[in-house]
């Protein structure tokens, strides 16, 4: 490792003359090195320490380092406007960074949430020194991977994020009211008053994400995906199992993969979205969980920025971590698993009794629970918008993760069905779905599925979960809901449960049974929604 230089800060300007502020990190040592990039919006100071090294590690790798603040924020000029300037600015930078003194033209781009979506619009523009990047826990497409899931908006998530900006907007902007009301509120999620936004910003992002709740031009013109037609560059892809914006990075590999030339890599973690180490929510998965993604950027970077043969091609490109045996496995390519089916049986008490309802292998029994005083069982919860069912844990909620959910298993809103104990260990890898057949006495509902193990002594941890938003309801008709991929080893003598219910909150906005609740109006409107399930399927994707 080489000696750094002290940091220095520098300034740019970019072509309609609005000033950007960096720190740059240096080797002290002779020669020309690399540049690597980082823009960010929340104080360049902070670097995205909370889940990467310093950029003084990074430059004692032999690397210029550049964090920098985007227009707006931190100490650079300008408005800001959620990712409205980033395709032509981060062009700027990147030329500006390349003609750096002691750069050797090469600029390569890291970080990950916004710092990943930075370096998805520079990629748009294709500047001629932007070697390759590392995106890390983004949104390909901003409506279907970041702001709403199965039509249904990221409540909990969404309010939170532009809460934080909005209050780092009233800071720079010394507006002291302003900045204690909405501090006070990312202490303390004002989850049933999201109008604080309107009073205290009213230029927030969150207020036109709301207002477009469809996939019309508005998520079009501002999605990555829509202009990413013409990029091919080298990608090293970074996820968590339990991250918010999976379906992002998933979204963007596959996407390169189908069409690119250049190698793409992807790791997944049992991670969400920060931090990214050994311990997610309650589960602790071992030390082999612990971050790699520091040495293996470094080892990306000096393949395509230095040219040096890290045996990195000759490798399986896509990685990723098994929970339960808690191991890293390589692949050739993702998610080329065997599918296994549960349907799903009652003896109509699957809100009251958690032995009521049962996970039947598809090939074992394909008729309704013998138990069941009627032929044809149909289970029937009842949602009330004063209790909603409480989200906990996964990836949609904060905090995410794994955690002991049995209380809300036993909930008489929340149906459950159990398979018998595993007899051997089973390994899942993939997507998972949930088909369900159901009516609702409401216009909208909607339908949350957490796929769970249950243990031995009742304790019961989540896996994955998903969420879909439902119009014109009043139907019978068979529902997908899609969960989150996984890669899970299952422990012979476990259990696998699917908990189904109408509600996930705060994670998800409530449904009113005529939509999102959004406001306190919405909230004063809220229906009791009753769902009646005729059965449904359970869809796995095994390893054999």
């Amino acid at each position: 490792m080489l000696k750094v230089l002290p940091k220095q800060t520098v300034s740019m300007y970019t072509r309609d003359g609005v000033r950007l502020d960096a720190d740059i990190y240096r080797p002290d040592a002779v020669g020309e090195f690399p540049v690597l990039l980082m823009r960010q919006p929340y104080g360049r100071a902070i670097a995205s320490t909370v889940v990467y090294a310093h950029p003084s590690w990074y430059a004692a790798q032999g690397y210029i380092v550049v964090i920098q603040d985007v227009r707006g924020r931190g100490t650079s000029e300008g408005e800001f406007q959620l990712f409205a300037h980033e395709i032509n600015d981060g062009a700027d930078t990147v030329n500006w960074a390349a003609s750096l003194p002691g750069s050797n033209g090469k600029v390569g781009m890291y970080g990950f949430s916004y710092q990943g979506m930075t370096q998805l619009y520079a990629a748009i523009a294709q500047p001629p020194a932007l070697t390759t990047i590392c995106p890390a826990m983004i949104g390909y497409d901003l409506y279907t991977d970041w702001a709403y899931e199965g039509g249904a908006f990221c409540l909990q998530t969404n309010l939170a994020w532009a809460i934080q900006l909005a209050t780092e907007t009233a800071r720079l902007r010394g507006d002291l009211p302003a900045y204690q009301a909405l501090y006070a509120a990312s202490r303390n999620l004002p989850v049933n008053n999201p109008e604080i936004l309107q009073q205290l910003a009213p230029e927030s992002f969150y207020h036109d994400w709301v207002a477009h709740p469809e996939p019309d031009s508005y998520w079009q013109q501002l999605s990555p995906k829509s202009h990413f037609q013409n990029v091919d560059l080298p990608m090293f892809h970074i996820g968590g199992w339990f991250d918010t914006y999976l379906r992002g990075t998933l979204h963007l590999y596959q996407d390169m993969t189908n069409r690119a030339t250049t190698p793409q890599h992807l790791l997944i973690g049992p991670w969400a979205h920060l931090p990214w180490g050994r311990k997610v929510g309650e589960a602790d998965f071992g030390k082999l969980a612990a971050s790699p993604v520091d040495e293996m950027q470094i080892r990306w970077f000096n393949q395509f920025l230095k040219g040096v043969d890290t045996g990195l091609l000759d490798e399986l490109p896509v990685r990723l971590f098994e929970m339960g045996s808690n191991m890293w496995h390589y692949f050739p390519n993702i998610f080329t698993s065997n599918q296994k089916s549960y349907l799903l049986s009652s003896t109509g008490l699957g809100n009251i009794r958690e032995d009521a309802g049962s996970l039947i292998p598809d090939a074992q029994s394909p008729i309704p629970n013998p138990q069941s005083p009627v032929p044809n069982p149909q289970d029937i919860l009842v949602h009330d918008p004063w209790r909603p069912v409480p989200s906990v844990g996964g990836h949609a909620a904060m905090p995410g993760g794994v955690f002991e959910r049995s209380p809300i298993d036993c909930r008489s809103d929340v149906l459950t069905y159990t398979s018998a104990p595993l007899t051997a260990d089973l390994s899942l890898l993939g997507d998972i779905l949930v088909e369900i057949s159901c009516q609702s006495d409401q216009d909208s509902y909607d339908l949350s599925a957490v796929l769970s193990q249950v243990y031995p002594d009742g304790r019961v941890y989540n896996i994955t979960q998903g969420y879909l938003h439902c119009q014109d309801s009043k139907n019978t008709v068979t529902r997908q809901v899609k969960l989150q991929p996984s890669f899970i080893r299952i422990t012979q003598g476990n259990c696998l449960r699917l908990s189904l219910s109408v509600a996930c909150y705060p994670a998800y906005a409530m449904n009113s049974g005529n939509g999102a609740v959004l406001s306190s109006e919405a909230l004063l409107k809220a229906q009791i929604i009753t769902l009646t399930v005729n059965g449904g399927e359970l869809l796995l994707s095994v390893v054999l």
